[in-house]
């Protein structure tokens, strides 16, 4: 049997790791070993930036609906307990979404939560 020479595939995995390094400074997107060093590093940092933004958002909506809840006399977890109390299964992000473009029905909702914490 004759022996296969690993050209073909070394150049396809080279080729591959710098066609991702595309628009990196300098060696970053020339040589391919630190061309490799730095896409490993930019996907590692993609995957937990993945993970961050679900984060992020989630933060987001809960300071929204603090400010929104303070502006209708409640802080956050008294909002967030009467509501739970009254049995509004509303998510974070809807509730965010609301206190920021429809204040009216924010407001029914905050006087809910107050008077299922008063109750």
């Amino acid at each position: 049997m004759a022996r296969i020479k690993g050209g073909m595939n070394a150049k396809k995995k080279h080729n591959r790791v710098l066609k991702m390094a595309k628009g990196y400074r300098g060696a970053r997107s020339k040589q391919y070993r630190v061309a490799k060093q730095s896409v490993m590093r930019a996907l590692t940092s993609s995957y937990a930036g993945r993970k961050q933004r679900k984060r992020q958002m989630r933060q987001l909506w809960i300071a929204r609906i603090n400010a929104a809840a303070r502006l209708n006399g409640l802080s956050y977890s008294k909002f967030m307990h009467g509501l739970k109390s009254a049995g509004v299964d509303m998510n974070r992000k809807m509730l965010a979404e609301m206190a920021v473009s429809d204040a009216s029905g924010f407001a029914e909702l905050a006087e809910l939560a107050k008077n299922a914490v008063n109750a």
